[in-house]
């Protein structure tokens, strides 16, 4: 018998003073037996710091992620199912990546493991003709501070300024700095 996914909830309060997104969501997260509090918490940054400033357009989700491997972590996609923007968290491959840029208008990756320098000299280069993609180190110390935020039901208020995120609870905060490793081009 299969391990099912752990359901956890959070409320998400979200002031993005670098976008102009300010809003509040409500998230179910299911999460595979195999992840880790520290991946389902990158899941939740990715969301706060890509949320669209209304969904009228586009809808930003949590996908099945573990789960299925067709699809990303998250995904943004338009009213008639279409695909805006893809986000994958850890280190995928470069077929992965270079299919996602086929399949969407934008591709972000958030990469957060102490590995992440040796993954990404092996791999960058195979995607300089990859330009809608953008990928962000989590500095792995950072990533670990905010997995020690994760409940089953929680609170978090994430404000993005000036490139710096702060992610708090009641009772913590954590900081958090993304490195660019490669930047989007328009």
């Amino acid at each position: 018998m299969a391990i099912k996914a752990t359901i956890h909830k959070a409320l998400l309060q979200i002031a993005d003073m670098d976008r102009n997104v300010y809003g509040e969501h409500n998230l179910t997260i299911a999460r595979h037996p195999s992840e880790t509090d520290e991946r389902m918490m990158i899941r939740i940054l990715a969301f706060a710091l890509n949320a669209p400033a209304d969904d009228t357009h586009s809808k930003l989700e949590l996908t099945k992620g573990l789960s299925d491997v067709d699809e990303p972590d998250l995904w943004e996609r338009d009213l008639t199912g279409e695909v805006v923007h893809w986000i994958d968290l850890g280190q995928p491959d470069d077929r992965r990546l270079q299919k996602a840029h086929g399949r969407s208008g934008r591709v972000s990756v958030y990469a957060y493991a102490s590995s992440t320098p040796v993954w990404w000299e092996g791999i960058a280069g195979k995607l300089t003709r990859v330009p809608r993609l953008a990928v962000w180190q989590i500095p792995a110390e950072q990533s670990q501070a905010l997995a020690a935020l994760a409940e089953r039901s929680m609170q978090l208020q994430v404000t993005v300024q000036d490139g710096g995120i702060y992610v708090s609870t009641s009772q913590a905060s954590v900081e958090i700095h993304p490195h660019a490793l490669k930047e989007a081009q328009a």
